[in-house]
Formats: C-alpha cells, structure tokens, sequence
C-alpha cells in the first residue's frame, strides 16, 4: 500500500505517522493492510494541493491507493479576515485531491470541523444533520466536504473538533503556559463540544480508510464539555495552582462566530466499524502523562 498524507506536520499528521510506523496505538492495533506501507509525507514545500497541476503529476506518478488530508487553514479569526484564501486552501485543495484520487482510483481522506454546524439547535449533531456555518472557516470546510463527495466515490468525510495532540500549538499547551505564567486563566463557559485527542483520531482514521464504508463520520472523543470546563481539567490534571475565571462569549469578542452548541455524535462511526472513542477525560489523561514523560510538565 501507498500512502500520502498532506499537511503532515500538523498535529494529525504527526500522530498518523507515528501510529503506521509503530502498527499500534492505545486503542489497538491497526489493519495489517497497513503493514509495509510506504508512506509519503508532503506539507506546502513538498506538495501545494490549491495547484491542480503539480497535485494531478504527484499523485499520478507515484499512483497512492490512499490519499490523507490533514492540511487546512484551521486559524479561526484569520479565515474570517481572509476567506478568499481559506477557500483555496480549504476547499480548491480538497477539489484538487479529490479529482487526482478519482484518477488514480485512491481512497480520500478529507478532515473537516464541526463548525459546518451553526451550534444555534441545541443538541447535539449526527451526520445527516442539516449543516449551516456561520464563519467562512465553517463555509470554507463545508465547501471542501461537498466537492470531495461530488468528485471522488471512494471518499470518506471525517468531522472532528477541538483537537489537541503531539505538535502544538494546541488548546491544552496554551492553557498550561497561561496558568504557569499568569497564575490565572479565564476562559469562555458558554460554548460546548467535543476535545479531540489527535492520537485517538488517527487511529479511527485508519480503521475507517480501511472499509469501503464512503461517506461523512463524526469522529471526537466522547462526551461535551465548555472550553471553561476543558481548561480547568488541564491545569488540575497538571497540578498547577492558579486562579480559574469563566467569562461569556460577549465579554470574549473574536472576529469569527464559533459555534455555541456543536458536540459530534459517533453515530457512523457506531454503526460500521465501531467507537472506539475514548471520554474526552480520559483521552486528556493520556495526553498528559505524554507530556510528562517528555518532561513538558512536572
């Protein structure tokens, strides 16, 4: 099998990296399909995907069986001010992989957000739920899932959130430099969703590229928490002493509207393959004993 993973030094790729060189993770072991894989990793200096032409010559003359995408414009607030290259990034690169793949008769990975949901219905979102993004980072993606599925058959759509891994900087890392620096964090308690452990999302990545099971997934560790909720069990699993504050969305204003309700339901996920998920609690856990044998926390 032959692999190519775009956007391979962000936190996913690593974490996909890792998982296919090492065959196991810690919620098992992968396919043996992928044993032996050549794996090819690409960022914007080996592969530009928004070029149809260098992708359409790249992924012909190596003929992947399949193609992951992790690369993404993900800055929020600078997909607002900046939409017409998030479009390029985030949906004319996927378009681009999507017609190479078809080509070449590849699976397709495409990693999309739950910001394709507005998160105004209160309740959580399966994946034929109707989706209304109310950002261009959320419009953007949206428009990157929807030409995938109209130009490549053997495409699997997976939507994760709030996701945190290896190769910063994330949400977690952020927060533990506030509390160490500051003493103090405040944090937004009025918007909710999934915190996604990359390394748990890799793994499920694999375990779904390896059906022929097309079609959009949810994919989050499970339960919901606020991002107030979600700090503060950062900063207490790392025993760090420092003052928790929650503030509002308005008293927090950003560029972009972020979704207010917008946890993922597994429910594809359940229905084929599996969940293998783990809480969200547990997954951080896992996380944070990484750090701490790497010596980023005490």
């Amino acid at each position: 099998m032959k692999i190519l993973i775009c956007g391979a030094n962000g936190q996913l790729g690593v974490e996909l990296q890792n998982i296919l060189a090492s065959r196991t993770s810690d919620l098992g072991e992968i396919s043996s399909n992928y044993h032996g894989a050549e794996v090819v990793c690409t960022d914007v200096e080996e592969l530009d995907i928004t070029n149809e032409a260098e992708t359409l010559k790249f992924i012909k003359e190596n003929a992947f069986d399949l193609i992951i995408n992790c690369a993404a414009m993900t800055n929020v607030d600078g997909c607002e001010e900046r939409e017409e290259i998030a479009y390029l990034i985030n949906a004319t690169g996927p378009l681009n992989l999507a017609k190479a793949a078809e080509e070449v008769n590849a699976k397709l990975v495409q990693v999309s957000t739950d910001y394709v949901f507005s998160g105004d219905d209160g309740k959580e979102y399966i994946e034929t739920d109707s989706v209304n993004p109310q950002s261009a980072y959320g419009r953007t993606k949206l428009a990157g899932e929807e030409v995938v599925l109209e130009n490549c058959k053997t495409a699997f759509i997976i939507r994760t959130a709030w996701l945190f891994g290896a190769r910063g900087p994330n949400f977690v890392l952020t927060m533990l430099d506030l509390a160490r620096k500051n003493g103090e964090i405040t944090v937004v308690n009025d918007q909710s969703g999934n915190p996604t452990y990359a390394h748990d999302l890799a793994y499920e990545v694999l375990a779904i590229a390896d059906t022929n099971e097309f079609g959009i997934y949810h994919c989050t560790n499970n339960g919901a928490c606020t991002w107030f909720d979600f700090a503060s069990a950062i900063v207490d699993k790392a025993g760090i002493a420092c003052t928790k504050t929650p503030c509002t969305t308005e008293q927090f204003p950003r560029p972009a509207k972020r979704p207010v309700y917008a946890p993922l339901k597994n429910k594809h996920l359940e229905d084929t393959i599996g969940d293998k998920m783990r809480h969200w609690q547990n997954a951080l856990d896992a996380y944070m004993q990484r750090l701490a044998a790497d010596g980023e926390i005490g």
